[in-house]
């Protein structure tokens, strides 16, 4: 079987399992949800989400994050982890879109990419949902690892992994693809070790 062919077999199996699968974060706006994003790196969409609850009644426009106050914002996401750099990023990002991008939020890669603290990953989560845009397929430490474990590519780069998934998945299902294997790890196949037999992609051969 050809990675492909085992592909198209992994995608429907995925559709049957997480037809309604989406982004787990919480947000009401684009900023928000870059910001949330930003803060998800090395976090669980878990604890972002009850971080934000409280963070977004207080910051809820773009001027609001590029206004904030750094030691307060530090303290505000501390328990998201690498709080320094992320305060850093998104009170950064929000200044550049208030003044290089008229208060809205960068449509295409090329400007998105920009951004201070934006790689590929959370371009694509971030194009995606706030205006439905899809240039590729967000690798985030799920993606990864499955990727990998079902054997859709031997490389560990995420921008490599990326390369290789866009290959083999229909440009039709890049955005979907990212958050159906994200329910699939956190339900059936997590990190942590376990009996791989109860996995039901595995027996994909």
């Amino acid at each position: 079987m050809t990675k492909k062919e085992r592909a198209k077999k992994i995608l429907a199996a995925l559709r049957k399992l997480y037809p309604d699968a989406k982004i787990a974060l919480k947000y009401r706006n684009n900023m928000q949800l870059l910001a949330a994003v930003i803060m998800s790196a090395q976090c669980t969409d878990k604890k972002v989400n009850e971080v934000t609850e409280k963070l977004f009644k207080k910051y809820k426009s773009v001027a609001d994050f590029a206004d904030a106050d750094i030691k307060t914002f530090e303290k505000e996401i501390y328990q998201t982890g690498f709080y320094h750099a992320k305060s850093r990023n998104i009170i950064a990002s929000a200044k550049m879109i208030r003044r290089e991008f008229k208060g809205v939020l960068p449509k295409t890669m090329e400007e998105i990419l920009r951004l201070p603290g934006v790689a590929r990953k959370t371009a694509n989560v971030v194009l995606g949902n706030a205006y439905g845009v899809v240039e590729g397929i967000a690798v985030d430490t799920h993606v990864k690892r499955l990727s990998k474990a079902l054997g859709l590519t031997t490389e560990t780069d995420p921008v490599k992994i990326e390369r290789d998934l866009m290959q083999i998945i229909p440009k039709k299902d890049w955005f979907k693809f990212t958050y159906m294997l994200i329910d699939y790890g956190r339900k059936h196949c997590p990190a942590r070790p376990h009996n791989h037999d109860s996995c039901p992609l595995i027996r994909i051969k």
